[in-house]
This record gives C-alpha cells, structure tokens and sequence, in this order.
C-alpha cells in the first residue's frame, strides 16, 4: 500500500484509491458503516484538507481503534459475542485506514510527517497478524502491536496539538484519550481472561481506570466546558458506572459479556464528547 506521507495530489489521490479498494474488499463492513455512530462513519472519497481540531479528533480516535481492534480480536477468540465482533473488528481496521487517508491531508510539521510514516510502518505488521484467525498463540504478538500503535498514535495526536496550541485542542485530545481508555481497559480484561500477560494486564487495566476518573474530572471543570458537553459528560458518567461494575466482576461468561457490550457504549456516548469539543474549534 502507499506510504501515507504524500507530497503531492495525484499521491494523495492514489493512495485513497488503494485503502478504498482494501475497506470495500471486507465483504460486510458496508451494512455495518450504515449503522453505525458518528465517530465510524468515513470521509468522502476525495477528502480534502481536514482542520487541526479535525486531526486532533482523527489521530486521537487511531489511538482508540488500536485497542478495539484487539479487543474484538481477543473477543473472536475466546468466543464472546463473535459474530458482532468480527463486524466492530472489520469496522476499525477500515476506519484506521480511512484516518490514515484523512490525515494525510494536513501534515503541517517534520515532526507530524515523521509521525504518520511511523504510524504507517506500526500498523501494516499489526493489520497482518488481526487478519490472522484469532487464537492464543498470536495473542502475545496482538499485546505488544497494539502498544507500539497506541504509542505512535499519541505521538501524533500530541503533534497536532502542538501544531493548534490551543485550550480546545487540549480538551479534544483529553476527551479523545477517553475513548481509547474504554477500549483499552477492555482489551486488558481479556488478555487477563485468556491468560496472556495476565498480571500486567490487571495492573494496567487498574491503572488506565484511575486514569479515566481523574480525565473526567478534569473535563467537566474545564472552563470550556458548555453547559450541553456537560450534559454528554453526565451520561458518560452514567455510562462509565456499568462499564466500572463490568470489569469488576469475576472473570466468566457473563462479565466477557457485560465487558464487550458496556465498552462499545461509553465509547459512543464520549465519541460525543469529542465532536462537542471539536464544534467549539470553529
């Protein structure tokens, strides 16, 4: 596939060409794009220059598909919800690669070229072993992949942040982080589940929770704060209460469950937080 530091508009343009050929190449993905929130719908086929608040949001939001694609991943595998979990997995690995594409559009920095080109080089490896058939033996080479992914993600969304210096900015990339925290934590209770890494996964997950607690609380006394993202933060709140019971349940059936469903609606209700934000960049 094209590398995603494009130079100029016939590049750009071939390089949508070819992840628009792999997303239409998944078979189901279009019925489950047509259902499916506002943070899973794709740009148009000939995107155009995106705004920074845009890439803060878009670059924020690989960050989360890197943990839910191994969260549906490790689903598939254990047999939780499979079915919907190969669609969700589809699903991100098509609009991982369609952030790609919409990144590509404003590289204003060295530092956010270099990057995106490291984005690149992490995610082709790890797109390779999630279109492997799921099982334990690969579950090591999906933990350490989507740490690295993650890792450059943040890298890149920092960057834009950067480029925007703003208070907004910061708030979408917080707001942001919160969704892949939702992810993350999941992806951490079923490496726990299965047995890979377990000790560090229930650490990890431990951690990432504290961390959300403190991201919320930061959110809501921000002064930037409308009295409508106030709103959205309260059903987060909400939503965030079962996701917290979930994975403070024993691990079994009904907590897989519980964990895989409760996850994928915090995720939708602070994907809401982050466009309210984004709208307040102009």
């Amino acid at each position: 596939m094209v590398s995603v530091v494009l130079t100029n508009d016939s590049h750009v343009m071939s390089n949508t060409r070819s992840r628009r050929a792999f997303i239409a190449s998944l078979g189901s993905l279009g019925l489950a794009l047509a259902v499916s929130p506002a943070w899973a719908q794709t740009a148009p086929a000939a995107p155009e220059s995106i705004s920074l608040a845009a890439a803060i949001n878009k670059a924020g939001r690989q960050r989360m598909l890197s943990q839910r694609c191994a969260k549906c991943w490790l689903m598939i595998s254990e047999g939780v919800l499979a079915d919907r979990a190969g669609k969700w997995l589809e699903q991100s690995i098509a609009l991982f690669e369609d952030g790609m594409t919409s990144l590509s559009t404003l590289q204003p920095s060295p530092e956010i070229r270099e990057s995106l080109a490291q984005l690149e080089a992490a995610w082709r490896p790890y797109l390779a072993t999630l279109l492997q058939s799921p099982s334990k033996a690969k579950a090591k080479a999906v933990f350490d992949a989507s740490d690295e992914v993650l890792a450059i993600a943040h890298q890149t969304t920092k960057a834009y942040e950067a480029q925007a210096s703003s208070a907004v900015g910061n708030l979408i990339n917080i707001a942001g982080r919160q969704r892949m925290l939702s992810q993350r934590m999941a992806k951490f209770y079923f490496f726990e589940r299965i047995g890979v890494e377990a000790d560090a996964s229930r650490l990890a997950l431990e951690k990432a929770a504290h961390e959300f607690v403190d991201a919320m609380k930061v959110l809501r006394e921000s002064s930037e704060t409308t009295e409508a993202i106030a709103a959205e933060l309260a059903l987060a709140d909400q939503q965030w209460f079962f996701f917290d019971a979930a994975i403070r349940e024993p691990v079994g059936e009904r907590a897989a469950r519980n964990i895989a469903t409760t996850s994928e609606r915090i995720l939708q209700q602070l994907d809401l937080v982050v466009s309210r934000y984004e709208a307040l960049a102009g």
